[in-house]
């Protein structure tokens, strides 16, 4: 988010709200890494009437809060999806084929060693279910099925797509080789993938979450894999970043990256001009380019 600071420094000359001496007439805050922006950010800005937030999800901002004071805000979509939808896909992939174990595998001399790597299993007719079936995730069931994947989802609501709906987390896990959660952050998703969805998940299948690490039990992830109730999984998010379970580390079959799911140049750069299009709409106008709610 460096880049998009100094287009703020250039345009605006926008403080940091560490250097901020003066909080008076500062009407803009712009919050990016998941920097918490709630009640106690917004006393700091008594004059406070929107929050731009680098990023698609949003659950680092206290929207109730700011609604209650009129304030507006608003997020990043529709540019980050195709890099978070690509990442997803490829986690997919590593998890049933074991390419960055095999990565490792030779690196360590295994094979070298005439060792013989495990058999992995094809994508094709794996049945991978999606949780969240919003833009995301929708792009992301697209990718796995053009690797011939049989996709079925869990949402909110059913949509209007062939593939297979199932009414609940549990339901979806059970009938699925992958989990791959793309659901929201917040309050209402927190802990949604629990002991109950892993063990529904089996000791076959794998869980891939791209979307945030409070989304998933943590606990109960380390215990299912340490206890062979689930195969593995592919990890971009913590619930603690950057800190992620010391239990996790040594695992050839979980995958570890450090949440850089919309982490491309290109993608970064069009968050960021969204930021700016907010920041400039808002200044100009009064109104959001995209806004929350």
């Amino acid at each position: 988010m460096s880049f998009v600071r100094q287009w703020l420094t250039e345009r605006y000359a926008a403080p940091l709200l560490a250097d901020l001496e003066d909080p008076a007439g500062i009407e803009v805050a712009v919050v990016g890494g998941g920097a918490p922006a709630g009640a106690a950010e917004m006393d700091a800005l008594p004059d406070l009437r929107a929050i731009v937030n680098f990023g698609v999800g949003y659950d680092n901002v206290d929207v109730a809060e700011a609604r209650r004071r009129g304030i507006v805000v608003s997020n990043t979509p529709d540019v980050l999806t195709d890099a978070v939808a690509d990442l997803a896909a490829f986690l997919v992939v590593d998890v049933l084929r074991g390419i960055t174990a095999a990565d490792r595998f030779v690196r360590r001399g295994a094979w070298a060693r005439g060792e013989q790597m495990p058999l992995t299993r094809d994508v094709r007719g794996a049945v991978v279910g999606v949780l969240g079936l919003g833009r995301i995730g929708t792009a992301a069931a697209q990718r796995l099925e053009a690797f011939g994947a049989v996709v079925h989802y869990h949402s909110r609501s059913p949509k209007d797509v062939a593939w297979t709906y199932h009414p609940s987390p549990v339901e979806l896990a059970a009938a699925s080789d992958v989990l791959v959660v793309l659901t929201p952050g917040g309050a209402g998703t927190e802990g949604l993938v629990d002991a109950a969805v892993l063990d529904a998940l089996g000791p076959d299948g794998h869980l891939v979450n791209v979307s945030r690490g409070s989304v998933v039990d943590e606990d109960a992830l380390v215990a299912a894999l340490e206890e062979g109730r689930i195969a593995g999984a592919g990890l971009d998010v913590f619930a603690d970043e950057p800190h992620v379970p010391a239990a996790l580390l040594e695992r050839d079959d979980v995958v570890l990256l450090p949440h850089v799911g919309s982490a491309t140049t290109q993608t970064r750069e069009a968050m960021g001009r969204l930021v700016l299009d907010n920041v400039d709409a808002f200044l100009e106008r009064g109104e959001l380019v995209t806004p929350v709610g």
